[in-house]
């Protein structure tokens, strides 16, 4: 149970801020979001303020933002709606109510003909049931509409929209929902380090070798400082600990310094299968001597050194993608994400804010790959538009965002199958 709610809250964290930074931005450049939701499903909660409707919905899953022009953002009412138009005194449409789960006090009965909500700003059809005449009311630019499902939300004309805005805010609406994951990544690290009364240095040097482990039977012991291993220099416990991985039951020769002296010893890693990889790794049994750094300097670099080091490993990991071919082991999803919650979950508050930061910085980097419907994908259209001079169509881009949708869809379930496969079976 704790893992489960430690798994709702963190990916709604996640969500949440990375949709907030989509939010901020469109209402900086005088994008419409008509609609910011934390959850996902139907509707608990809802309340607007200039011109947004902020919701909560039942499903604690995630949230989204709707961008009046986007993609997402369902704004038809089809005719033969059967609505409610409440008026202002000069006869303008103020509201149009088409849900019947909302009671609307001294309106006008109207069924739907057709609608301009976008340039002419008007809406025709048959009022009180009469079909012999048909009426036309014009729209007020910041009237709202009640959605079938009783959320009200203002309509989107076209000077408030994604579109209309200049194309270096389009840009940076796209890319600063990525941006409030890497500045959270960053401040989740630093919170990591104060609750962890410091910063661990990097060192090349052992801690405690353990009982009847491969470097104890080779010979290693504490405090020996680890200078080359297979014939590669060590300048930190990480970089050897890499290097062992890549030698499952394979003899190295491990440069020591002991005191004044040094010395090679060879050493063979044990294979050892670790969660999240099907394929086993080496290890030999040693840990790090840590030696903590308590400034406060340390504490807040760390969240930027960290957040780097991290974020060069997803690169790097990324990279191979290209030069050592695809492979899904690389890439966790869902299912994944849930396993390792578990896991961190039983190490304690601090490694789940440590989890925290880490999925923030990748979900930051994976949104910024140039897949159409990622924020990536859409950031290159931007570019493509920038050197173009000109707006790529709607419905050309629309085919490329739908192409990109069916590419994640189809990844996630390739994913997901393989997630099941590796930490169930």
């Amino acid at each position: 149970m704790a893992a489960i709610i430690a798994f709702i809250i963190i990916f709604g964290i996640l969500v949440v801020v990375h949709e907030f930074g989509h939010f901020y931005m469109a209402k900086r450049s005088g994008i419409l979001v008509r609609e910011f939701s934390v959850g996902m499903g139907p509707k608990l909660f809802a309340t607007r303020k200039n011109g947004t409707t902020y919701t909560i919905r039942w499903l604690p899953l995630g949230g989204y933002v709707r961008m009046a022009g986007m993609a997402d953002d369902e704004s038809e009412i089809e005719a033969g709606t059967q609505a409610t138009l409440i008026l202002d005194e000069q006869g303008r449409v103020q509201q149009i109510n088409t849900s019947d789960k909302v009671t609307t006090l001294n309106g006008v009965p109207f069924q739907i003909a057709k609608t301009d909500l976008q340039k002419e700003l008007w809406v025709e059809g048959y009022e009180g049931g009469d079909e012999s005449e048909m009426k036309r009311y014009p729209v007020l630019h910041d009237a709202t509409i009640i959605e079938a499902d009783g959320t009200e939300v203002q309509i989107a004309p076209v000077d408030v929209q994604f579109q209309s805005a200049t194309l270096i805010n389009r840009m940076l609406t796209n890319f600063a929902g990525p941006f409030n994951n890497f500045i959270l990544a960053i401040l989740a690290f630093i919170l990591f380090a104060f609750l962890s009364g410091g910063v661990p240095q990097q060192s090349n040097q052992i801690g405690t070798v353990q009982e009847n482990s491969a470097a104890q039977k080779a010979g290693l012991k504490a405090n020996d400082r680890l200078l080359k291993v297979d014939n590669k220099k060590v300048a930190s416990f990480t970089d050897f600990s890499a290097i062992i991985s890549e030698h499952p039951n394979e003899t190295v020769a491990v440069r020591v310094q002991r005191g004044a002296t040094e010395k090679t010893i060879k050493v063979t890693p044990k294979a050892v299968k670790v969660a999240n990889q099907k394929e086993k790794v080496g290890q030999v049994g040693v840990t790090q001597k840590v030696k903590m750094n308590h400034s406060l300097k340390a504490k807040i670099s760390y969240g930027f050194t960290q957040a780097w080091s991290i974020a060069s490993q997803i690169f790097k990991i990324l990279g191979s993608f290209l030069t050592g071919g695809f492979s899904l082991d690389k890439l966790s999803g869902p299912v994944g994400m849930y396993s390792m919650t578990t896991q961190f979950t039983q190490q304690g508050f601090n490694a789940l804010v440590y989890f925290l930061a880490f999925l923030s910085l990748n979900l930051g980097i994976m949104n910024l790959i140039p897949i159409p419907a990622l924020d990536g994908g859409k950031l290159v259209l931007n570019i493509i538009e920038a050197i173009r001079r000109k707006p790529i169509s709607p419905e050309k881009e629309g085919i490329v965002t739908l192409i990109g949708v069916g590419i994640m869809v189809l990844l996630m379930v390739l994913v997901t199958w393989n997630d099941i496969q590796r930490f169930f079976f």
